[in-house]
């Protein structure tokens, strides 16, 4: 698929994709005109590599977890220094706690709901978000 179908499958923009590809997270191959071509498996990564952003890793540190995005996970690291390990346990330990204050919040205002529209009338669930989105890993 070409830059702008990859682009509005993920809501990500033609230039943070080419960024990506700077940085290695993503590739593309040329076609005869000189567009870019990206395989469809880049939906997943694209989403799951602004997950990543998006929780505060930086691209190094994405770059070298990609391989744990791909199944199987038998893969071994031998790259993974002590400062990486120690910048994921961090960013892991600043999830956990993104997390429980979202699950607490979210609580509020269920509770909130409860209160003001009472148990007369149920407040529709929003349809959850789409797997890609919602996982990190």
């Amino acid at each position: 698929m070409r830059i702008g179908e990859l682009s509005e499958r993920t809501g990500t923009s033609r230039r943070l994709l080419r960024y990506y590809e700077e940085q290695g997270l993503v590739v593309s191959s040329r076609s005869a005109n000189g567009y870019r071509d990206y395989d469809k498996a880049f939906v997943d990564r694209v989403m799951q590599i602004r997950g990543l952003l998006d929780a505060g890793l930086p691209t190094r540190i994405i770059k070298q977890i990609l391989p744990c995005l791909d199944k199987p996970r038998t893969i071994h690291f031998p790259d993974a220094t002590p400062e990486m390990i120690a910048t994921l346990t961090l960013e892991r330990d600043r999830m956990t706690q993104r997390i429980a204050c979202l699950v607490r919040n979210r609580d509020a205002v269920s509770e909130y709901l409860d209160t003001v529209v009472g148990a007369s009338a149920p407040v529709p669930s929003p349809s959850p978000a789409p797997e890609a989105e919602s996982s990190a890993f």
